[in-house]
């Protein structure tokens, strides 16, 4: 997509590909900056080419490559933070945090621009959009997070290992999605009064929430009708 600042890259996996494979794609985008650079030190040997024609081109080359490392949600810096965030926390809290975050930097970075630093507007909208936009990602969170939750819940999601989950009889479904990570299978483990346990698999959870469409059932309910 062409965005103010140039070209981005959306990718329609919410969590279903490898981790390495999202890394790997997201710091393509960096890499192409050490290309140019390798370009420009040939170019810099040419003589027919001026040599501050290639300072100006080194140092727009280096802003491109330093504001596309910021860790502001979808620069690749905040792709890469949310990749980092997500190998140990929770999807969703781990998406909730990056967006988050992002406002922060944004909105630090607003005020350097007003405060701190010599007013530049390019950068000044650049912070101002970037806040915008992670503004309606952040009010689209939930329908980001049911995306990662049907994708499990049809067999699209990697998974690399099992992790169980223990919850109480009495917590509500989406409480117990908000626990799912990334390529990992989840046996869940309920708990009921006087040290009772009955475990169910996420796949009769997640059919019990879209098929069965038990949106206001706990857990320990949900566990009875498929016991």
């Amino acid at each position: 997509m062409i965005w103010i600042f140039g070209g981005v890259m959306d990718t329609d996996e919410h969590g279903t590909k490898p981790l390495y494979q999202e890394i790997l794609v997201t710091i393509a985008g960096p890499f192409q900056h050490v290309l140019i650079y390798l370009l420009l030190l040939l170019f810099s040997q040419l003589q027919f080419i001026p040599h501050s024609l290639v300072e100006l081109a080194s140092f727009y080359n280096t802003i491109i490559l330093l504001f596309n490392l910021l860790p502001v949600w979808p620069l690749d810096g905040g792709k890469l933070l949310f990749l980092f965030l997500s190998s140990g926390l929770p999807y969703r809290k781990a998406y909730n945090w990056v967006i988050l975050f992002s406002m922060f930097v944004c909105i630090l970075g607003i005020i350097v621009q007003l405060f701190l630093v010599s007013f530049t507007l390019s950068s000044f909208v650049l912070f101002l959009f970037l806040l915008m936009e992670n503004r309606t990602d952040w009010k689209q969170r939930y329908y980001v997070f049911i995306r990662f939750l049907l994708r499990r819940y049809y067999g699209q999601a990697y998974v690399n290992g099992v992790l169980p989950i223990e919850v109480p009889h009495t917590c509500g479904m989406m409480n117990v999605f908000s626990r799912f990570h990334r390529e990992k299978k989840h046996s869940i483990y309920i708990t009921y009064p006087g040290s009772m346990r009955r475990s169910i698999d996420e796949m009769d959870c997640l059919y019990s929430y879209f098929h069965e469409r038990n949106f206001r059932k706990t857990i320990g309910e949900v566990t009875s009708n498929h016991s």
